[in-house]
């Protein structure tokens, strides 16, 4: 019998202060939204704050760093693309979103049977180690990966990503590396074009890259099959220490961005898979991290369908 997890929801106040266009879907709205969620359902909510600069610049190039740091001083109106735009913010949100994910990644590390949610923006998968994409500019899981790598001595990890579209920067970074395991289920052909499912790594790193492309309008069934005969097996394999969650929820039947049909039902059994796979596999150790989903309505409920469903895991025997 699998025991309850403990979960955490991990936030910073500083997430809210990037702005962004008028009718650019990844708004300050949709963290408020989670956030009033999390209290309303009496949730342990770590809103601290801690500087971490160096596991940023263990992942993304010195040069990009100091880039993105100078434009938003200079005022620009976008980094590297249209769908990265700057306010006066954004520099400090996207360090807050890094920070919190470590701070979080830290606390499940120190126990068992921990499942921490960061409930921060901008998102980062997408991030490039020199580039801004997506609405993304540090890659948040990346950067909690290395930090667990280097700081608290981890020798295998996995990076589970269900957000709709493929998490290329999160893959680019570790392609080419065996200790962490990276497993994309995402809309496929798609934004940002990468996620083939010949994409299994490079040099040492073949073999720990493993994507699912799925069809615009697959549903629970469709993922079900997915994540049961592919990522759970993989998982296993890999015998990670903790398990890492890109935890987009756009793959929902009414996201604006994405093409899915999957229900919250989807959601909520998804929780209970990973977290099941966290006690078998790695002494519940679970950190989940907001990518995207932007139906701002819909959002906070789907959110906590996922945390009630790792709050009960499941079998993955």
């Amino acid at each position: 019998m699998l025991c309850p997890m403990q979960l955490r929801f991990f936030t910073d106040p500083r997430c809210l202060a990037h702005t962004s266009p008028p009718g650019y879907p990844e708004r300050p709205k949709r963290l408020r939204a989670l956030e009033a969620r999390a209290a309303r359902d009496g949730q342990s909510i770590d809103p601290g704050t801690r500087a971490v600069e160096a596991p940023i610049a263990a992942v993304h190039e010195q040069a990009y760093i100091e880039r993105f740091k100078a434009a938003v001083a200079r005022g620009d109106g976008v980094l590297d693309s249209a769908d990265n735009p700057l306010s006066p913010g954004t520099w400090d949100a996207a360090c807050a979103a890094a920070e919190t994910v470590v701070r979080a990644a830290d606390w499940v590390a120190e126990g068992e049977a921990r499942h921490a949610f960061a409930g921060v923006r901008p998102p980062g998968h997408h991030a490039e180690r020199d580039t801004a994409m997506g609405f993304c500019y540090f890659a948040n899981v990346a950067i909690a990966a290395e930090h667990l790598l280097h700081t608290h001595g981890l020798e295998r990890l996995a990076i589970v990503d269900f957000d709709v579209h493929h998490g290329n920067g999160t893959q680019h970074i570790f392609e080419s590396r065996k200790e962490v395991l990276f497993c994309s289920l995402h809309q496929f052909p798609f934004y940002p074009g990468t996620g083939a499912a010949g994409e299994r790594g490079v040099g040492e790193g073949l073999g720990a890259t493993v994507n699912v492309p799925l069809a615009a309008g697959t549903g629970d069934a469709g993922y079900q099959q997915a994540l049961t005969h592919t990522v759970l097996p993989a998982l296993a394999a890999h015998r990670p220490q903790m398990i890492l969650v890109s935890a987009g929820f756009d793959a929902w039947q009414g996201d604006p961005l994405g093409g899915m049909a999957v229900t919250a039902a989807g959601f909520e059994h998804w929780g209970r898979l990973l977290a099941g796979a966290a006690q078998s596999l790695c002494g519940g150790r679970m950190l989940s991290v907001l990518e995207g989903g932007y139906d701002v309505g819909h959002l906070p409920d789907l959110v906590a369908v996922y945390l009630a469903g790792s709050e009960d895991p499941g079998d993955v025997g």
